[in-house]
């Protein structure tokens, strides 16, 4: 290097460190600036902010819900129950659960959490709500003085008159007014009122620290920890620990105390509900709080923010809902549940649930929860099985058994249907075919199962999940979906594979339109399936309500319906007594659940049966001299609805698939006594049909038991063998079989 480079590099190193000294003295510069900008934004924020009169700002309003019309009033949500007592009267005892919970700091801090508004601060700057971390001086400051509003400006607000309220009044009094004002759930404003919603103890004196360490945990979001809902149990008892250890730390009881009362949660004695939500009709009144709160709206804004709900429910096809839910039942009810839900394709609006008679007696929603939904999945393996390429007359073994996963598989009896198009396995339900198609014919069919499952509309939970690799996914083993979801599925495919979510509010209107709402807006219509999918699925469930189809007697709406049964239980196999078409009983076990899902182009509905207290007895008692099965009860539930809410309907026909797309004509029927059992007739030619329409068996020959839901035996006998289907041979179809390949008959 030479003298001259050698000079020159310390020359530019002072260089480079005068510069970075000059860019941290500036940057040091800005901060300060920013620091006194920010002290004198607060400052003259602080001074011009004056304290509201609480008179003025703190009131509440009925919110109003609607039916679909925007006239009807279903019901209000104004459960503005307050009693204020003085904090003399409240023990500390119930004054240190809330500080445990809400504010740890409350007596010494400056009435404003600089933690909180930073992570405020944060999650507006990423675009999210506001979040908690509020103090109790800014939680009061908040009901008093403010909207609920969650912007910039109003948490501005609420910092400066909480700072100055909390400078200029007695702690002891904000604590006092934040106790009598504060939401604690049930429709109870103030801890008078939560003691008595919660526990029937309207004095907050008798009050024990379990008691006041419950009611603590539900005033922090008593949606989130609403002790009716199954799923939120854990998570109370988890901020229910949290309470009373706070209450530990503070001295308020002991650690014995503690290991006593964190075992479990106190017992509630909840006062009863509102007669407004007597009837089938809490249940609308349920679900429309439900969807608010899901959809934005927290529990002070629903019960006192004076909101105009619009609903989708329409009021007369609810009431006959509620008719076909009560009225067209079996003889024997007790304990027998029925939930309907009915959608309108392309829509996703639910137009009619009917839930259960009385919500205050029962508010288990019969429509809500989910069920083993049986052989009524099977319709999505056939939209996977079309989006994979195959056809509805592509060929799938019909015969019993069928080894799945190193298990043998039957259908109802062992019987044998020979040969059968995914047409003929849908229409008749068989399983060992729909075996085939999943776990055999088409790779990862499972998976392909679960996908078109959700693409309908079916939600994906964990034990959906688990069924992508599990064949006998495709019998709907386990409670993969609701009635409501079940019409909503259905629905997509009704509406030419268009799919909507499922909600049930229309539109909200708050006063001053500062927060309102449109579902148009918010769920926008989505194409999950071609539109030549859906048309074939479409075919294969309009041949279920056809003659010897599982649901043939939907045929008796008189205009193109399409739908699929369902029955389930814990292993699945299907069974039923003779001469009664079954689907997904279950050999020698109980009927736990029965479905009818149909659908015209106009309207889909689910129907649901289910027993005993929890929904997991057995069906079959019920049905004295019918075999209890989807395409009996259920479909008769189902027409006594949609018969009268069509009924000045026009007629519309469903959307036909290319003709160049099908694959063969229709198969023709020919008798096989595969499997005869020794207890039915014999195959005498005087009582075989022959192999055309003239001699085609009636419904109910004299001489052999019926085909028909209604026959009156209820003895579980084998029925007569049905007939195996010859194919003829199309355009595009070789002999022996299409896509599905192979006959089905052969060892695997």
């Amino acid at each position: 290097m030479s003298e001259a480079r050698r000079k020159a590099a310390p020359s530019r190193a002072r260089r480079k460190k005068h510069w970075a000294l000059r860019v941290a003295g500036w940057l040091l510069g800005l901060f300060f600036l920013g620091v006194i900008g920010a002290a004198a934004t607060f400052f003259i924020g602080y001074q011009t902010t004056d304290i509201p009169d609480p008179n003025k700002e703190f009131k509440t309003n009925t919110t109003t819900v609607y039916y679909d019309d925007g006239e009807r009033v279903l019901g209000t949500f104004f459960d503005q129950n307050r009693q204020s007592v003085p904090l003399s009267q409240i023990p500390k005892t119930v004054q240190d659960a809330v500080i445990a919970a809400e504010d740890r700091t409350f007596w010494t801090n400056p009435g404003v959490s600089p933690s909180g508004m930073a992570r405020a601060a944060f999650n507006i700057a990423r675009g999210k709500q506001l979040q908690g971390g509020s103090t109790i001086t800014q939680q009061y400051v908040k009901i008093m003085y403010l909207t609920q509003e969650r912007t910039f400006s109003r948490k501005f607000s609420e910092l400066f008159i909480a700072t100055k309220l909390s400078r200029q009044t007695d702690k002891k009094e904000i604590l006092e007014g934040y106790l009598n004002t504060i939401y604690f759930g049930e429709g109870a404003y103030g801890i008078s009122a939560a003691g008595d919603a919660y526990f029937s103890i309207p004095d907050p004196k008798k009050l024990g620290p379990d008691k006041a360490a419950f009611l603590a945990t539900v005033l922090n979001n008593p949606s989130y920890f609403d002790p009716d809902k199954p799923e939120a149990q854990q998570r109370i008892l988890d901020r229910y620990r949290y309470v009373l250890d706070g209450m530990r730390q503070g001295g308020t009881i002991t650690d014995a105390q503690y290991a006593t009362m964190s075992k479990k949660l106190p017992a509630l004695n909840k006062k009863k509900k509102s007669p407004r939500f007597a009837g089938s009709k809490g249940f609308l009144l349920d679900m429309a709080r439900k969807e608010l709160e899901r959809i934005g709206y927290d529990a002070d804004e629903i019960s006192g923010g004076g909101l105009r709900v619009v609903t989708t429910f329409n009021f007369d096809d609810q009431n006959r809902a509620v008719g076909a839910g009560t009225r067209r039942l079996p003889k024997k009810k007790n304990e027998l549940h029925v939930g309907l839900a009915s959608v309108r394709p392309g829509t996703g609006e639910l137009v009619a649930v009917y839930g259960g008679p009385d919500y205050l007696k029962s508010q288990l929603n019969w429509a809500t929860l989910r069920a083993r939904p049986g052989s009524s999945f099977k319709p999505f393996a056939v939209a996977a099985a079309l989006e994979d390429g195959r056809g509805l007359y592509d060929v799938y073994q019909g015969d019993s058994p069928i080894e799945v996963q190193g298990q043998e598989l039957n259908n109802e009896f062992d019987r044998d249907y020979g040969d059968v198009t995914l047409m003929e396995a849908t229409k008749q339900s068989i399983n060992t075919a729909f075996y085939d198609l999943v776990d055999r014919q088409m790779e990862d069919g499972p998976n392909k199962l679960v996908e078109a499952a959700e693409k309908a509309g079916i939600p994906k939970t964990t034990a959906l999940e688990r069924g992508r690799n599990n064949p006998s996914t495709v019998l709907g083993p386990d409670p993969y979906a609701s009635p409501v979801e079940m019409a909503n599925a259905y629905a997509t495919f009704a509406a030419n594979g268009v799919y909507a979510p499922v909600h049930t509010i229309k539109s909200v209107t708050s006063p001053g339109n500062e927060k309102n709402f449109s579902a148009k807006e918010k769920y926008k219509p989505q194409q999950k399936f071609d539109p030549e999918i859906a048309a074939k699925v479409n075919l294969a469930l309009q041949e279920v309500t056809k003659r010897n189809g599982t649901g043939e007697d939907a045929a008796e709406l008189d205009r193109p319906v399409a739908g699929k049964t369902g029955t389930a239980g814990g292993v699945a196999v299907e069974h039923r007594a003779a001469n009664t078409k079954c689907d997904g009983c279950l050999d020698g076990k109980d009927t736990l659940t029965s479905w009818w899902t149909g659908y015209t182009p106009d309207l889909s509905t689910s129907v649901l049966y289910r027993a005993g207290k929890t929904g997991e007895s057995d069906l079959d008692p019920y049905s004295s001299d019918e075999a209890f099965f989807g395409g009996n009860w259920p479909l008769k539930t189902w027409m006594a609805f949609m018969e009268a809410a069509l009924s000045d309907s026009e007629v519309k026909e469903f959307d036909k698939p290319d003709p160049d797309s099908m694959d063969t004509p229709t198969p023709t029927y020919t008798p096989t006594p595969t499997k005869t059992p020794s207890n039915t007739p014999s195959n005498t030619p005087s009582n075989t049909p022959s192999n055309t329409p003239s001699n085609t068996p009636t419904r109910t020959p004299s001489n052999t038991p019926t085909n028909t839901p209604n026959d009156p035996t209820p003895t579980k006998t084998p029925k007569p063998p049905r007939p195996t289907i010859t194919f003829p041979t199309g355009p595009n179809d070789p002999p022996g079989g299409g896509q599905g390949g192979g006959n089905g008959n052969e060892e695997q």
